[in-house]
């Protein structure tokens, strides 16, 4: 995803479902906390990921994917975005539900990138992953930001995740 450009010129609304639907992982990656409302993303299936902490969408009939919106991404905003989800996911534009109105809108996600996948089982809890994953994670997009900010870096998030994973586990043998 790194490099990809949006067509849309910003404020971006943005409907996150996983690890960012967390304010502390927002706060590192933008500098910030958007504005956020509860919402609902129709007809998909949230997953779990083998070997992975946050979760995948795919198109799913019937399904249904609560997170929220966060809205007033700046072009620069959706770029940091972009690249945190990295290539395993591809930003499109879906139609979601705010739960507090009901109303309708369009508004940008990301969907895993390989609808195929095996490594695709059951159902993602975002109130699990904050107590087992949360604190650990956010370590790892520190490392991400920060390695973000070197202009000389081509270190993807997937690369930074799984080298500090990898590190992660070797500490608690």
């Amino acid at each position: 995803m790194a490099g990809s450009i949006s067509l849309a010129i910003g404020p971006h609304s943005v409907f996150v479902y996983g690890s960012l639907m967390a304010d502390e992982v927002v706060q590192v990656l933008l500098t910030r906390v958007p504005s956020s409302s509860p919402a609902l993303l129709s007809n998909f299936h949230r997953f779990s990921v083998k070997g992975r902490v946050y979760p995948a969408i795919l198109p799913v009939e019937n399904k249904s994917v609560s997170g929220k919106v966060i809205t007033g991404i700046t072009d620069e905003e959706l770029v940091i975005l972009d690249n945190f989800e990295d290539v395993e996911y591809v930003r499109r534009s879906v139609e979601i539900t705010l739960l507090d109105t009901s109303e309708k809108m369009l508004a940008e996600t990301y969907v895993w990138s390989d609808k195929d996948d095996p490594d695709l089982y059951g159902e993602w809890d975002f109130e699990e992953w904050k107590k087992l994953h949360m604190t650990g994670f956010l370590e790892m997009t520190k490392d991400f930001k920060e390695i973000l900010g070197e202009s000389d870096s081509t270190k993807t998030r997937v690369e930074t995740y799984e080298s500090f994973y990898k590190e992660d586990s070797s500490s608690d043998m």
